[in-house]
């Protein structure tokens, strides 16, 4: 199986300064250059351990989204830890234009294998990517919102404000619900089902990501691709989910995230 981590985005919430976290000077460097993926977390870096969990789902082939001035991403991986668990590719997304756009980078290199797409400021559960990668048909793991609460490291503020999923009676996707209101959560309930950004899809998102306007933030968003696929008779798997996912979108999230990584072993 095939996996495409998005690590193009500029980390502006990373990069925003926040006296109450603790960082190390190395973790500090990282945090003012936005790079949540190469944010040192013990004698490793965060994306490590989403590489190695790559490898234990059964992914033996990643490539890696990024912008043409991330160089240290590729300098770790290519010159000063080259994996030995996952064959590595980096692909060129020339500007920030948004998630679809990003997926679109990996559309030669696909060819017409199915995929993973993920995160990289995410680590999700091995057992969610395993299944992922098992299914033979496009899907997601719909997370359970109370179970990520207390499971994973983001506070339920956030998670209020994550995209909630309506699933049909066969347990597939019908609708993202992007930026719920009130009102929708209350309906949702506490036990809603949430997206996190992590997707199996085959060659026919691509035309989606192609064809999907621009959101009201000025990107093309791959939540809007999934619903345009969708309309098209794209149909997605919803496979229930439980976490922990852990985010290191923020400052803030480093000492957590690195305190529940400390004993875990990760092999690239």
């Amino acid at each position: 199986m095939k996996a495409v981590i998005l690590a193009r985005g500029v980390g502006s919430r990373m990069k925003s300064a926040d006296v109450s976290a603790a960082l190390t000077e190395s973790q500090r460097r990282a945090a003012d250059a936005g790079l949540k993926s190469m944010m040192p977390i013990g004698d490793r870096v965060f994306l490590d351990y989403g590489l190695s969990a790559l490898a234990d789902a059964g992914c033996g082939d990643v490539a890696v989204i990024i912008g043409p001035e991330q160089t240290a991403i590729r300098r770790r991986y290519e010159i000063e830890a080259v994996p030995s668990r996952v064959r590595l590719r980096f692909l060129i997304q020339e500007r920030p234009r948004g998630t679809a756009d990003a997926v679109l980078a990996a559309r030669e290199w696909a060819g017409d294998d199915p995929f993973l797409v993920l995160n990289s400021d995410n680590l999700y559960p091995v057992d969610a990517l395993r299944a992922l990668a098992a299914l033979d048909e496009p899907g997601l793991p719909a997370f359970d919102m109370a179970d990520l609460a207390v499971t994973g490291n983001i506070a339920q503020d956030r998670l209020a404000a994550f995209a909630l999923v309506e699933i049909d009676s066969e347990g597939y996707l019908t609708r993202i619900v992007e930026k719920p209101d009130r009102e929708e959560r209350a309906k949702a309930g506490a036990h809603a089902r949430v997206s996190m950004n992590c997707w199996r899809f085959d060659r026919r998102i691509f035309r989606a990501c192609e064809d999907v306007p621009r959101s009201a933030r000025g990107e093309f968003e791959l939540p809007q691709a999934v619903g345009l696929a969708i309309a098209r008779g794209v149909r997605f798997r919803a496979l229930p989910a439980r976490g922990p996912v852990l985010d290191i979108s923020a400052r803030a999230d480093v000492a957590e995230v690195s305190r529940r990584l400390r004993d875990v072993h990760v092999e690239v």
